[in-house]
């Protein structure tokens, strides 16, 4: 396709490059059930709830794998939200052919996959409750423009999930791309043959030579997928690099309301410090002061760990009415219902649930849905309370009434239990297991 229009062939590079070697390259076989974290991720659910404190049944929604690729996040969709309608659209036919085989293989039939690229939309005549576009909108001219796309397409209470390359930590692979485009060796689309120049080229390099040290390792010349690896890092068309302020001035021309990071957890901004409650004057006083954006962007120039600005994002939302959990008074908490996350009703984990019940040991929950560094376990005596929750939401009350007819003496004294104090346990529990996405309240 012949055009003097300098974005037309970047994206028509991008599309041979998909065409000749569609990504990702995971197994048509393999399946995401046992992958809670990532299930988590692309649950509805959880973005939802995070909005709006609420919790949102995934039946009958309809959701959008936008730049599906061959299909494999397609797939955790449909696993992570039981019912939903799942659409895929990317501009690469080789990528769309693989994606239905991969769906029909794992037995999801309510889908629906087109050639297409983003900015069409519209045409397809759906409109979203969910669009996942990950690892694409840093590979367009005009990040707005991808984004308002996504916005015309999307229910007034649906949500964005997308994800730009960060400028500051992928910053050496940027170089080395502009090193294999000095080399012409992005001037077409690269196959194998440029594949090899950059593994001899990179092989030429003293070990001690920066960009070397900085990107290379034996598994781009060792592993199986090191093609794909060194495609999608060294030789990727159009690809580009961002900021946290990049990305809410995008969001602000796009009118769309920033909701979270997607691992929200791992930007905490407090948790780069020695001692967060013991803070040096200056900090102690104008931290608590700085906008989201801000603690954000800190965050990304402390600490650039982060290959992708990972967000979700949606229609500006009316002033939220919900209460903060944290802000609850007694009498809302005695009116609270207790949900477990989807992504815990696993066979698995009830299996480990009962086991550390019957065996007196803890339960490290934490294997199951890990997003923070530590491990976060559960005492077996207090464990027996999630057990309910496995079938349906319980009130707060009735967690409460059953943990009390375990444990009804205290252990130390032989007195029976205070009903208040049973109460602030079970309170205290829930609150935890809220706080890092275990489990969600509604009142």
């Amino acid at each position: 396709m012949a055009t003097n229009n300098p974005t037309s062939d970047v994206l028509e590079k991008i599309r041979q490059q998909f065409d000749s070697s569609p990504y990702p390259r995971t197994p048509l076989e393999q399946s995401p059930k046992d992958n809670f974290n990532l299930l988590y991720i692309h649950n509805f659910v959880t973005p939802y709830y995070l909005r709006n404190q609420k919790v949102i049944n995934t039946q009958d929604k309809i959701i959008l794998d936008a730049g599906c690729g061959t299909g494999y996040k397609s797939l955790v969709l449909a696993e992570a939200n039981p019912g939903a309608k799942i659409v895929g659209v990317d501009i690469s036919a080789e990528s769309i052919k693989l994606a239905k085989q991969r769906l029909e293989y794992h037995g999801f039939n309510n889908t629906e996959f087109y050639v297409l690229p983003v900015e069409d939309l519209p045409q397809i005549g759906y409109e979203f409750d969910y669009i996942n576009c990950d690892e694409l909108l840093y590979l367009f001219p005009d990040i707005a423009i991808a984004l308002q796309a996504m916005k015309s397409v999307l229910k007034a209470d649906g949500i964005i999930r997308s994800n730009l390359h960060s400028s500051i930590q992928r910053f050496n692979y940027f170089r080395a791309q502009k090193v294999f485009t000095m080399m012409g060796l992005m001037d077409s689309n690269p196959e194998d043959l440029e594949v090899e120049i950059v593994i001899e080229s990179m092989k030429a390099l003293k070990d001690n030579i920066n960009l070397k040290a900085t990107t290379w390792n034996s598994q781009y010349e060792e592993a199986e997928d090191r093609k794909e690896r060194i495609l999608m890092n060294f030789l990727f068309q159009g690809d580009k690099g961002y900021t946290i302020t990049d990305l809410f001035a995008a969001l602000r021309t796009s009118e769309l309301e920033f909701i979270n990071m997607v691992n929200w957890r791992k930007w905490d901004l407090m948790q780069l410090f020695k001692e967060p409650d013991n803070l040096p004057a200056f900090l102690a006083m104008s931290l608590p002061e700085i906008s989201q954006e801000e603690q954000l962007q800190l965050f990304e120039l402390l600490q650039p760990v982060h290959r992708l600005l990972d967000f979700w994002c949606g229609h500006p939302q009316q002033q939220h009415t919900f209460v903060p959990i944290s802000e609850w008074t007694d009498s809302e908490w005695q009116r609270a219902t207790v949900y477990l996350h989807p992504q815990l009703k696993s066979p698995q984990f009830q299996e480990d649930l009962f086991a550390c019940i019957r065996e007196v040991r803890p339960l490290t929950i934490s294997r199951y849905l890990s997003p923070p560094e530590e491990v976060i376990s559960i005492d077996s005596s207090i464990a027996p309370c999630l057990v309910p929750l496995l079938e349906q939401p319980q009130t707060i009350i009735s967690l409460a009434k059953r943990w009390q007819q375990i444990r009804p003496i205290d252990p130390v004294t032989l007195a029976p239990n205070d009903e208040q104090q049973i109460f602030d346990v079970i309170k205290q529990l829930l609150l935890k297991l809220e706080e890092l996405g275990y489990l969600m309240l509604e009142c």
